[in-house]
């Protein structure tokens, strides 16, 4: 994933709103409530990156259902999809949601700038 530019609007809102000054355990789960929160489930979504860790090939559309369960996302924020009639956990990194709302849409861009910007959990 591309490095974008620094967005101080963007950065502040990360750190006011999902990372509130909490260490590793408490930023995952501050990602995890931030996103369930923002995101509006179900919405599709396309794949624009392939990864080692999900079956989804570049250019896939899924139905993401919902985020996977905390326990599942305290390394990297998962969502669980639809995916060849089987609910499967991908990682967020990978989707970008398909016509979404202003919401769903800041908090994928949201936690797409953390990953780029190489922030870890």
């Amino acid at each position: 994933m591309k490095k974008p530019r620094k967005d101080p609007v963007r950065e502040d809102r990360i750190h006011e709103e999902a990372i509130v000054d909490a260490g590793p355990e408490e930023q995952a789960m501050g990602w995890y409530y931030y996103l369930e929160n923002k995101l509006s489930f179900p919405f599709n979504a396309t794949c624009i990156a392939s990864k080692i860790t999900s079956p989804l090939k570049k250019g896939e559309v899924v139905e993401a259902l919902r985020m996977a369960p905390e326990d599942a996302c305290m390394k990297d924020m998962l969502v669980l999809v639809r995916w060849q009639e089987r609910k499967l956990a991908v990682p967020l990194s990978q989707l970008i949601a398909v016509a979404p709302d202003d919401s769903t849409e800041e908090a994928i861009g949201d936690w797409h700038y953390w990953v780029a910007y190489g922030y870890q959990l």
